[in-house]
């Protein structure tokens, strides 16, 4: 009997052993993140879907990762990618990742209540991409800062339109081949794998809304271009994270 209990108590003792080795590995490797790896999971909870899109409102580079206090219409947070360039006030658009609870930075010697580790930017070049806004007539997200004084006349065809009417008749052109003719006054690239362009042609206003229309495409245009453009026209497109169009001129062919 009391062999058994011997044997008994060491294989208690074993186990406790065990377990407080392994309590205290998994404590050291979540806290080493001096590295460029993937960070291990610290609470994980759910990925994120949708691009994570704001205002850079504090960044520091540390350990081979950029942390950035992203601001976005609804709330502020940290976020942290590979490291990169990116500065106070510019406007950004990061993939999705993965939300960690009470993480430590064994470099920065700091713990973040919250954060969530993305795969990086998705705009070119770090550039600054469309910020959320309330909704409008055209984009709610980056618009002109000012209305371009252009004046292009109408394209010629059945189904060309200026930019005032392609909203008035939204409805009824929904998800209808358009001909649009205007100057492009802004070009944002390669944010959704695609280029947003806005164009003007004088017709509308800036106060009721109806004279910027945004245009996705794959072409390139430069900021001054008169161009013509052929696509398919949307009415209330969402496409999540703020981007909500009352009109958008999809999979855009851009000719001289």
């Amino acid at each position: 009997m009391k062999r058994s209990s011997a044997i008994l108590s060491l294989i208690l003792l074993f186990i406790v052993t065990a377990f407080v080795n392994y309590t205290n590995a998994s404590e050291y490797s979540l806290s080493n993140e001096d590295t460029h790896n993937s960070p291990q999971a610290v609470s994980p909870q759910a990925m994120s879907k949708d691009p994570l899109v704001g205002t850079v409102a504090e960044t520091m580079n540390s350990g081979g990762y950029t942390y950035i206090l992203l601001q976005t219409k609804a709330k502020m947070f940290w976020v942290a990618i590979a490291e990169s360039t990116v500065a106070v006030g510019e406007e950004v658009v990061l993939a999705s990742g993965m939300e960690m609870l009470e993480f430590h930075s064994k470099s920065l010697d700091r713990t973040f209540d919250s954060i969530i580790f993305s795969e990086g930017m998705i705009s070119q070049g770090g550039k600054a991409a469309p910020k959320p806004k309330k909704k409008t007539y055209g984009s709610s997200g980056a618009k002109p800062s000012t209305q371009e004084n252009v004046k292009v006349e109408k394209a010629g065809g059945g189904n060309a339109y200026t930019v005032a009417e392609l909203f008035k008749k939204r409805k009824e052109l929904d998800n209808q081949d358009v001909i649009l003719k205007g100057k492009v006054v802004k070009v944002t690239a390669r944010i959704m794998n695609k280029n947003w362009l806005h164009i003007q042609d004088g017709s509308g206003s800036a106060q009721d809304g109806n004279n910027d229309m945004v245009v996705t495409t794959m072409d390139l245009p430069s900021v001054g271009d008169t161009v013509t453009i052929k696509g398919v026209l949307f009415s209330d497109k969402d496409f999540g994270s703020g981007y909500k169009y009352n009109a958008i001129v999809e999979f855009g062919q851009v000719s001289n």
